[in-house]
C-alpha cells in the first residue's frame, strides 16, 4: 500500500516493557502501534523494556498495523542504545523525541541508517523548525506531542485548543508541504468518550491523518472520525460522475446538490475514496 493513502486514524501508544500489553495489541482494530521506550518505561526498566520488545516483534502477529518504536532521545542514557537495537527489530518506523532540528533527524539516521524516521513535535524550538524537519529525506511522518508541548508553551488546557493553535498549524503546514503523514496529540481523559470525539473532529478537520491514543477503549472514536462517513463516499461518487459527464462535453464545471465541482474537487473526492478502499483492504487482512 502505497503510505500516503495508508490509514493512521488511530495510533495507539504501547509500553515496550508489558508483555500483556504487546499481545493485546495484536488483536486490537487499530492502524498502527507505537511501542514505547520512553515515557511509558520506569528508568530501572529501560534495558529490560528493550529486549522484551524485540522478542515481540520478533514473534511477530501485529499484522498489517505499523509498528512505530519510541526510542529515548539520543542526549539521556538509553537512547543510543534504544537506536542500535530498533535497527535489527522488526519494526517499520522509529519515533525520536523532542526533535528540535533536522540536525536531530541526522544524528539517529546515522545509527539506524535507511528506516523512516517519525518525529515527535512537542518543543517550542521544533515548532519553529518544522519546515527544515520535514524536508529531511527520511523524515516520513510527525507525531503531535500536544502534552510535552503545553508544559514547555505554559498553557492552560481548553477544550477548543486555542493555545496550541500555532503550533499545530506550523505543523501541518510542514507535514503536508513535504507529504508527510501527521498524527494529532493525545486526549488524556480517556473515559470522556463526547470529548475526545470532538477533539478528534477538530482534528480531523484541520488535516490531521490520525489520533495518538492512551487507551483501547479510544480507538472506535478515532477510527469512525477520521475514516470518511457514508454521505462523504456517496457525495465523492456523485461529484465524480458529474465531472466526468460534463468534462466528456468538453465542459469543466460540473454542479452536484447545488454546488459547482471543479477539477479540484475531483481531486479530492478521489482521494476519499482511495482512503475508504485502503481502510477495508486494512480491515479485510
Amino acid at each position: 500500500m502505497d503510505p500516503r493513502q495508508r490509514p493512521y486514524r488511530s495510533v495507539l501508544y504501547i509500553p515496550g516493557s508489558k508483555e500483556r500489553a504487546l499481545d493485546k495489541a495484536r488483536s486490537l482494530p487499530v492502524d498502527a502501534i507505537i511501542f514505547d521506550l520512553e515515557d511509558a518505561v520506569a528508568a530501572n526498566e529501560k534495558e529490560n523494556a528493550r529486549e522484551t520488545l524485540k522478542a515481540a516483534l520478533a514473534t511477530g502477529g501485529y499484522g498489517p498495523r505499523v509498528k512505530i518504536v519510541r526510542i529515548n532521545g539520543l542526549d539521556t542514557d538509553w537512547g543510543r542504545a534504544d537506536a542500535e537495537a530498533v535497527r535489527e527489530m522488526d519494526a517499520d518506523v522509529v519515533l525520536l523525541p523532542k526533535v528540535n532540528s533536522a540536525a536531530d533527524v541526522d544524528a539517529l539516521a546515522a545509527i539506524t541508517g535507511d528506516l523512516p524516521i517519525w518525529a515527535m513535535m512537542e518543543t517550542p524550538r521544533g515548532m519553529l523548525n518544522a519546515a527544515a524537519i520535514a524536508a529531511h529525506p527520511l523524515m516520513a511522518g510527525f507525531v503531535m506531542g500536544t502534552n510535552d508541548l503545553a508544559k514547555e508553551l505554559q498553557t492552560r488546557f481548553r477544550p477548543d485548543r486555542l493555545p496550541l493553535m500555532t503550533s499545530l498549524g506550523l505543523c501541518l503546514l510542514a507535514a503536508k508541504a513535504e507529504g508527510l503523514m501527521i498524527v494529532d496529540g493525545v486526549y488524556n481523559a480517556f473515559k470522556d468518550t463526547e470529548g475526545l470525539a470532538a477533539e478528534c473532529a477538530q482534528g480531523r478537520d484541520m488535516g490531521f491523518d490520525g489520533k495518538t491514543l492512551i487507551h483501547p477503549a479510544q480507538i472506535e472514536t478515532a477510527n469512525t472520525a477520521f475514516a470518511p462517513s457514508e454521505a462523504e463516499i456517496d457525495l465523492a461518487r456523485r461529484q465524480i460522475v458529474a465531472f466526468e459527464e460534463v468534462e466528456a462535453k468538453g465542459q469543466g464545471v460540473a454542479v452536484v446538490d447545488g454546488k459547482i465541482v471543479e477539477n479540484l474537487h475531483v481531486v479530492t473526492a478521489r482521494e476519499i475514496l482511495a482512503k475508504a478502499e485502503a481502510i477495508s483492504a486494512l480491515q479485510a487482512g
